[in-house]
């Protein structure tokens, strides 16, 4: 069965740092493109960063380049989410997922996890 599981969320001041966790079970996290997406209440859904499958590209949007970095371990098979010079339009919901391709543009997510909270506040 196909899951993955969040973690690593919490209340951070403008300007820190935190690392979100994805724990995969059921595939390698290298099987599939990987990312993460953040829901914030009345805001759209936000890609902000995928890893694809076969030589671990990567992708950010503009609104978190230079500040957030994906990773994975592979033979830990982790996920992770590196979030730095974090600001209060930063505060969501922050959900691993994983997509039906080796590739991260053209597909959406179809599995994902419930996501961890993520507050960005003085």
């Amino acid at each position: 069965q196909v899951q993955v599981s969040e973690s690593g969320g919490g209340l951070v001041q403008p300007g820190g740092s935190l690392r979100l966790s994805c724990a995969p079970s059921g595939f390698k996290v290298d099987r599939y493109a990987m990312g993460w997406f953040r829901q914030a209440p009345g805001k759209e859904r936000e890609e902000v960063s995928c890893i694809s499958a076969l030589d671990g590209t990567t992708y950010y949007p503009n609104s978190v380049k230079g500040r957030f970095t994906i990773s994975r371990d592979i033979a830990n098979n982790m996920l992770y989410l590196h979030m730095s010079d974090l600001k209060t339009e930063d505060t969501a919901v922050y959900i691993c997922g994983t997509k039906p391709t080796y590739y991260c543009t053209g597909y959406e997510y179809d599995y994902f996890g419930q996501g961890t909270q993520v507050t960005v506040s003085s």
